[in-house]
């Protein structure tokens, strides 16, 4: 009979013998088998547990002994309030699949028994010795033995896993003796207790070893408005989706593919359509790789934005597009330095001794990050040496020094520089983005004497006494922070071309150096005509607006005749109009009755917010001024 018949028909036998009193309802939600459709119900059942306070106390004396690095911090707070306030664990599971429980109840002749109580179970690794502790258990009764059904928790196996696999448990085998323990875990968080702690009680116990010196705990990755990835919300992102490209319709045929219903199908078909309209681009394994290790912070989730992805995919791209054009600057029978050469090497010109300092930083700052599991930091500073210094900067200031009619011996400095930064910036960016970067290392000349066959083998940057160009980078910073000036000022009156900058240095030693630079600012400033350096403002020509790169450098550029004054000072006229009405909206909320009870926080915001807007409201009433005075000299 049906458990449903079953309990109908007790109830009416019960009713029949007038023993039956009322029915009542008890609300709940009814759980229901996915696959089958049918109705679940717990049953009670005997089950196999393992006693953890021994277990957890060996292993937090082991891993404070031992000093074993868990990171992030909170993650090994997290690890010791686990096993301070752990349970016994229920090992055994009614599965068909897994570790089968080691147990045999042995079943006696004439004897009543309850497989419920433990007393007439034995354990044994192999049948035979179980059947020897049966024996001695039956004291000559007859007897046979049936080996529970259940099998054992996932994560009871899998806590196993860094000895097991490797001959345990004969300790002498050659494995167990050459990779137990193992260097470093790297795994989820959020399996730091059913995982990770498992196998250091487990490890502790069976080998008196902990199975890894070290645990690093990654974050979570969650969808863009930092969901937990589900199917029913159709926010899953497959990497090979990522890697590869998929169309919107891609996406939908996925869903169709899985078992989910017509109604969640249709809801997830929604939440893809509205993600990603256009389905997923084509982003490439290097992409990803970056994308994940820039996301890796202290943090616990990491919100993927696909449209990040695609940002670093261009930034492959840009590497790319760079090193094809170095690669035109090193022909003509270009030879790179031996090592030993390059590490000796002293460049010529400032720039390229600012751009081995950079690089110098950027190695040292990398090998700190990495031995401190920085990937956030590490990515970011590699990131910033490509773009920001090599491509924007240091390629375009040699353009006219790496052409063919340049001084042959600036030339060749240069070209080892550059050379340099190519071969330690793929070098430092490899362990994030291996596929391009190994493609790029082999289309570098190489080296004479390199025995390296590829770039995972190539000798590692470091930092490197010789490299340490610190005055030299301070003065490049000056240079720069001017083109940053000029570039500036041009952009805020719409100067394409014909720029005439006029650099204001009063202290010599500082403008021999800009002096010095001015190709290079030429260079950088893109639609110069000229620029030159000035000890004092009464050398500058009149029609000239002014910006400020420190207290030492001012920096002129002349606009008269090529803006329209009118047009700006109408501009600046909209402008102050918006400010005064934002300065008298913030000075009313200080004048309010009640302005005293405000939290201080707020108090120092708004504060700040007056003084940014009494600044704002001084600088152009200075521009609105000097525009009124080119206007007449016009």
């Amino acid at each position: 009979m049906k458990r449903f018949s079953a309990r109908r028909a007790v109830v009416e036998a019960l009713k029949a013998k007038g023993l039956y009193v009322e029915t009542k309802d008890n609300p709940m939600v009814v759980p229901v088998c996915e696959r089958s459709g049918d109705v679940i119900e717990p049953v009670m059942k005997p089950q196999w547990w393992v006693n953890c306070q021994p277990l957890a106390k060996a292993a937090v004396e082991k891993v404070q002994s031992d000093n074993m690095v868990i990171e992030p911090p909170q993650s090994k707070r997290e690890f010791f309030r686990w096993m301070e306030n752990i349970q016994d664990w229920c090992v055994s599971r009614q599965l068909w699949w897994g570790h089968r429980v080691p147990a045999y109840f042995v079943d006696m002749e004439g004897v009543e028994q309850d497989p419920a109580d433990g007393q007439w179970w034995v354990v044994g690794r192999t049948q035979a010795q179980a059947e020897e502790r049966a024996t001695e258990m039956a004291q000559g009764r007859a007897f046979t033995l049936k080996q529970d059904e259940d099998v054992l928790d996932t994560w009871f196996s899998s806590g196993l896993w860094p000895f097991s696999t490797l001959g345990w448990p004969q300790k002498d085998a050659k494995d167990m003796q050459h990779y137990y323990p193992t260097s470093m875990l790297e795994t989820g968080w959020d399996i730091l207790f059913f995982w990770v702690a498992r196998m250091i009680m487990l490890g502790v116990h069976h080998t008196g070893q902990l199975p890894f010196k070290e645990v690093f705990c990654h974050a979570m990755v969650r969808d863009a408005h930092g969901r937990k990835m589900s199917k029913s919300l159709g926010n899953v992102i497959d990497p090979i989706d990522v890697i590869e490209g998929i169309s919107l319709e891609g996406l939908h045929q996925r869903l169709r593919e899985g078992n989910l219903d017509e109604k969640e199908i249709n809801k997830a078909a929604q939440g893809q359509k509205k993600d990603y309209p256009r389905g997923i681009p084509q982003c490439g394994t290097d992409a990803l790789r970056f994308t994940l290790c820039a996301y890796t912070a202290a943090g616990r989730d990491i919100n993927l934005d696909i449209m990040r992805v695609e940002g670093y995919r261009k930034f492959c791209n840009k590497l790319w597009n760079a090193t094809r054009f170095a690669l035109l600057k090193l022909q003509d029978g270009y030879q790179p330095l031996c090592l030993a050469d390059q590490d000796k090497f002293v460049p010529q010109s400032l720039v390229e001794k600012w751009i081995l300092h950079r690089l110098n930083q950027t190695a040292q700052q990398l090998n700190q990050d990495m031995l401190q599991r920085s990937f956030m930091s590490a990515t970011s500073c590699v990131y910033n040496f490509w773009l920001y210094d090599l491509c924007d900067v240091y390629i375009e200031a040699i353009k006219p020094i790496t052409d063919a009619g340049a001084d042959p011996s600036a030339r060749l400095s240069a070209q080892h520089t550059l050379y340099a930064c190519l071969d330690a910036g793929l070098k430092l960016l490899h362990p994030f983005m291996p596929f391009v970067t190994e493609e790029l290392w082999h289309r570098l000349p190489q080296r004479p004497q390199e025995t390296a066959e590829t770039i995972a083998h190539a000798r590692f940057p470091e930092w490197q006494a010789v490299h340490d160009f610190g005055k030299e980078a301070a003065h490049f910073d000056d240079v720069f922070a001017t083109v940053r000036a000029v570039r500036g000022l041009a952009a805020d009156y719409g100067l394409t071309s014909k720029i005439q900058a006029f650099v204001e240095v009063p202290n010599n030693e500082y403008r021999a150096v800009l002096e010095s630079q001015c190709s290079v600012m030429h260079t950088l400033i893109k639609g110069c005509e000229k620029i030159v350096c000035v000890p004092a403002a009464s050398d500058v020509p009149p029609g000239c607006v002014v910006a400020s790169v420190s207290s030492s450098i001012q920096v002129h550029l002349l606009v008269s005749g090529l803006v329209d004054f009118d047009q700006e000072l109408s501009k600046l006229a909209k402008k102050l109009t918006l400010n005064e009405t934002q300065l008298q909206r913030t000075t009313a909320l200080t004048q309010k009755p009640d302005w005293s009870k405000t939290p201080e926080d707020v108090r120092a915001h708004t504060q700040k917010r007056l003084d940014d807007l009494e600044a704002e409201k001084a600088a152009l009433l200075q521009a609105q001024a000097n525009f009124d005075k080119l206007r007449s000299s016009a």
